[in-house]
Parts: structure tokens; C-alpha cells; sequence
């Protein structure tokens, strides 16, 4: 499923695309027939991301609120638009470009109540303005649950996936079975700050890369990562391998239904 980076980065580009354009908008597959068929002829008049949820704002007509799941992906081109292959949920479309909709979760227009719903189930998110971590620290700092699955709790921390949880633990040497309570302030500032940091160079790239320069593979004389996942990391994934920074052997186990991956001598209990 992707990450919040991920989202973010679909409102900027849709922003750029269709922002104060009109639109034509479809859906081929035909799942979303009556939806565009509201928005088609109305004009982009902003867009929004909070966590994994994605909103397209259409003035009257309400919000476009689409969440990727585990299978959607959004497709842009130049115009003029080719036909569309496949099951295309929605394409919007100006003489200038296109963005197809694939696979989501949830493709629905919703009223400004209920997009103000979906916020306020929604926990702080690390790339949005105004969030600073308070009521997430609030509720990780009275919680039993393991902080590793608090960071994935989307209620408590929005946009964090299992890549940002996994390898943000490892940099601030963290167990991820330590409970909430036990985290300690400091620590949960300098996770906050990380995470922003981490998701913002995210949205700009369009990867997530948490190694740090030093430890990169040029800068350590080591081979860089072989994986689908494509970038360098600490522990994601690397199960069974050597720790980069201590040679011990990266462990996993599943944890609230996803994997999770850490080293125990760098992230001691």
C-alpha cells in the first residue's frame, strides 16, 4: 500500500495538471459512472491529502475522496488522451493531459461534512501543516501497545506505512515491542521530527530513502541493495541479512498482520 508520500505527492501533481482547470472526466470501467458524470464540465478548485486519503475539490459539486488501497495507482500523460486500456475507474482529462485512476479502495464524491469526517478520524500527519505530533505523543504516551504498531495505527499517526515505521525505529535505535508509555518524550520528538523529514524528501523524490550519507553503500565500500523496493535501507526487508552498522543478523517477525524487521543490537530492549 503506499505511504503517505505517496498521496502527497498525487495532490501536487494534480494541483499542477488541473488546478483552477476545468475538467472532462469518465469512468471506463463504469464503477464511478454517476460520480464523473457530476464532476465532468467542473473546475479543479483544489486538492488535499491527509495520511493515505487523497480529496480533489470540485466547488459545489463536493470532494473527490480516493484512497489507493493496497491495488490503486494513478496514471498521468500529456495530451491529447490516448483510449484508455484497462480498468480505468476515472480519467480526467484537459486538452493538455490526463490522469487515469486505477484499482482504489474508495473513489467517492463527498460533501465538505463528510471530508471534515475523514480528517478528524485521522490522526497527525508528519506532512501536514499544522500537525505538530502533540495528539499523537498524547495517545502513544498512554498507550501498552507496542510503539511499532502505534505508528502504523493511522488513528494516531496518518501516512506512515511499513517502510517509514520500520526503518524510522532502526535510525533512533528504538525496539519496536517497547510500549508506548515507555517511549519517553525526547524520543518520540526526535521520531516526529524524523518522519517529516524522511517523508518530505519522500514527496519530492518520489522514493523512500532513510540511509543516512554515511552509511550509504559508496560512502561504506559495500554492494548497493538488489530489491523491487529500489532504495537503500537499513532493515526493511533485509531479513536474515547482516545489520550495515553492526554485522548482527536482521530479524522480522509479524506483528498486527505486517511484517516487521529489526536489529536487535542496534534497537536493544
Amino acid at each position: 500500500m503506499p505511504e503517505g508520500h505517496t498521496i502527497h505527492r498525487l495532490a501536487v501533481e494534480y494541483g499542477v495538471r488541473f488546478g483552477g482547470r476545468v475538467v472532462r472526466a469518465a469512468s471506463p470501467q463504469g464503477k464511478f459512472a454517476d460520480g464523473a458524470a457530476l464532476i465532468d464540465g467542473c473546475r479543479l478548485t483544489g486538492t488535499d491529502a491527509h495520511g493515505k486519503h487523497l480529496f480533489l475539490g470540485f466547488g459545489p459539486v463536493g470532494h473527490l475522496h480516493v484512497h489507493l488501497g493496497i491495488y490503486g495507482k494513478v496514471g498521468f500523460g500529456d495530451g491529447p488522451a490516448p483510449a484508455p486500456v484497462g480498468a480505468v475507474r476515472l480519467r480526467l482529462a484537459t486538452g493538455a493531459g490526463y490522469a487515469d485512476l486505477r484499482g482504489p479502495s474508495a473513489c467517492e464524491l463527498v460533501t465538505e461534512e463528510e471530508k471534515d469526517a475523514v480528517h478528524a478520524r485521522l490522526g497527525d500527519d508528519p506532512l501536514r501543516a499544522g500537525d505538530d505530533g502533540e495528539a499523537a505523543w498524547a495517545r502513544i504516551s498512554r498507550s501498552r501497545a507496542p510503539v511499532a504498531t502505534l505508528l502504523m495505527d493511522q488513528r494516531v499517526i496518518s501516512g506512515v506505512g511499513n517502510i517509514y515505521r520500520t526503518e524510522v525505529l532502526f535510525r533512533h535505535g528504538i525496539d519496536p515491542y517497547r510500549a508506548g508509555r515507555d517511549l519517553g518524550r525526547a524520543a518520540w520528538e526526535a521520531v516526529w521530527a524524523d518522519l517529516a523529514v524522511l517523508m518530505r524528501e519522500g514527496v519530492r523524490t518520489g522514493r523512500i530513502d532513510t540511509v543516512r550519507p554515511e552509511h550509504l553503500p559508496e560512502a561504506m565500500g559495500r554492494p548497493p541493495r538488489v530489491d523491487r523496493h529500489g532504495s537503500e535501507v537499513y532493515v526493511y526487508r533485509r531479513a536474515g541479512q547482516l545489520c550495515h552498522l553492526c554485522g548482527t543478523e536482521v530479524r522480522t517477525a509479524t506483528l498486527a498482520a505486517r511484517n516487521l524487521f529489526w536489529c536487535p543490537t542496534c534497537q536493544p530492549t
